[in-house]
């Protein structure tokens, strides 16, 4: 029994760890390979190469289609069309806004773009998801029911008692307000197929045509049941008074963002979503003892269900703020640990893998590719950095001899040459960029142009600080065994 019980807890650990090990294997390859085998190093950076500069191209594409896509959609009155169906009071539409800490007038803010939605509002809930743990809590949730109680069909108030097997975050603080929802829906008979909950995050201006467009693509939807439902979030709503490096992660993230809506089965939602109940509940809800819940919960799904499960896009535009503390050192260090818990999304992937051999129901196959997936994400994160900018000109420099061969030469020339081409996509991201803002009236001015040039020439520099180096710093805590507490990322 005490080695059946070490066995597992090797396999546990060694599922964790995987894709900690594997980043900072390729990270360090060029250094205890090239001694032996330059040649495959310098294959291998340039076939690394020509994949960041294919992924480049797809993501421009997808981004520009999925625009084209929103623009189609913007046009079209959803509202109007349930209305004529006569199915505009058919779904029942729970908003949960989990927040800790948060500003009055944030959230406020966040809830007047629920109220401006085009889809009747007696037909949406407001649930204020809050952490019991948070000083006068009660007071600032009874301020803002006292202020929109007759803008929605109720409004409930939760408070999170944050229990000792349970970490800080989003997913036990939802799990906790699903729980109520659904004895509310147990005491008002409303059909928990039928009802559609929204996971708003406090800063998440949701569309005015969000619900009418995520309801008509509900009920036509014949898969509906296993589906979860998202569109990409921005990060503009605060762009220009963002320091210039957080302007370039906004804008990199959001058209990346726009892009994954055409990756198809590959498509996970990200912060802000939509699902339905009943789904939820054969969940038993979020997982409480995680911090990444929105892809978590997708692969709680996926590994319950199989191939029922998908995100299914939807082309319409939620804005919401990037990171922004004041002044320079406190929103860097504030965009670094952001960028850190996103990375901790790693640990989905020991989850995965514990979950592929607990799931004999579901295609073997199927598994394989989604956990490659998640693979592929998670390893590009945090390795291409090093990869991209430094690796080329290792293999010459701790092999002498090679550095005297055809291939030693032109390694370092090669690799530029496919990064300095797939450097020209700038242009489409600053177009797509200022594009993008129009829609959420934030406009470019004629003299901030050539800032918005200027600036890409430190995308290496900004990547490492603030992607690449919290990505390595997240799989290393995970490679060590440490934990992770939720820091709350702070948007004045």
């Amino acid at each position: 029994m005490s080695e059946r019980i070490a066995t597992s807890r090797f396999l546990n650990r060694f599922f964790y760890a995987l894709v900690p090990i594997l980043s900072w294997l390729l990270i360090t390859f060029p250094l205890w390979f090239s001694p032996f085998h330059p040649a495959v190093v310098a294959y291998f950076i340039i076939a690394f190469d020509l994949y960041f500069f294919y992924k480049s191209l797809q993501t421009i594409f997808r981004a520009v289609i999925s625009y084209k896509k929103t623009l189609a959609h913007i046009k079209i009155n959803y509202t109007a069309k349930l209305k004529k169906a006569g199915k505009d009071k058919l779904v029942s539409h729970f908003v949960i806004i989990p927040n800790f800490k948060e500003p009055v007038y944030k959230l406020e803010s966040t809830i007047n773009s629920l109220v401006k939605n085009d889809y009747p509002g007696k037909n949406i809930y407001l649930v204020l998801a809050c952490e019991e743990r948070e000083n006068d809590i009660k007071n600032k949730a009874r301020a803002l029911t006292a202020k929109f109680t007759n803008k929605f069909a109720d409004v409930i108030r939760v408070y999170h008692p944050l229990l000792p097997h349970e970490a800080p975050g989003k997913a036990s603080n939802q799990t906790y307000a699903a729980k109520i929802i659904d004895d509310y829906l147990n005491q008002h008979g409303i059909d928990p197929k039928s009802t559609l909950i929204t996971i708003c995050d406090a800063d998440s201006y949701l569309p005015k045509n969000y619900f009418s467009y995520l309801t008509y693509e509900f009920l036509r939807d014949t898969g509906r049941q296993h589906h979860f439902y998202c569109a990409p979030v921005l990060l503009y709503n605060n762009f220009w008074k963002l320091p210039f490096f957080v302007r370039m992660q906004a804008t990199l993230s959001s058209i990346v963002r726009l892009s994954l809506l055409e990756y198809k089965e590959n498509l996970i939602q990200i912060s802000t979503y939509s699902t339905n109940f009943w789904l939820l509940k054969q969940l038993n809800f979020w997982d409480v003892d995680i911090i990444p819940e929105d892809w978590h919960i997708y692969l709680q799904a996926f590994f319950r269900f199989g191939k029922l499960v998908r995100a299914i896009p939807l082309y319409t535009i939620i804005n919401g703020d990037a990171v922004y503390s004041g002044n320079f050192l406190r929103t860097s260090a504030n965009r670094y640990e952001q960028e850190k818990r996103w990375a901790w999304g790693v640990s989905d992937i020991g989850y995965s893998l514990k979950s592929f051999f607990s799931s004999p129901n579901i295609d073997p196959v199927l598994k394989i590719r989604k956990i490659l997936y998640l693979m592929e994400t998670h390893l590009m994160w945090p390795t291409s950095f090093f990869i991209l900018t430094v690796s080329a000109s290792i293999p010459p420099l701790v092999n002498p001899v090679f550095k005297r061969t055809v291939l030693g030469f032109l390694l370092p020339q090669l690799s530029g040459l496919i990064l300095t081409s797939a450097s020209l996509m700038i242009i489409i991201y600053v177009y797509l960029d200022i594009k993008l803002r129009q829609r959420v009236h934030q406009k470019t001015n004629v003299y901030a142009l050539p800032l918005l040039l200027i600036q890409w020439y430190l995308l290496p520099l900004v990547s490492f600080l603030f992607s690449s180096l919290p990505a390595l710093d997240a799989h290393t805590r995970i490679l060590l065994g440490k934990k992770m507490q939720y820091k709350v990322t702070e948007k004045l």
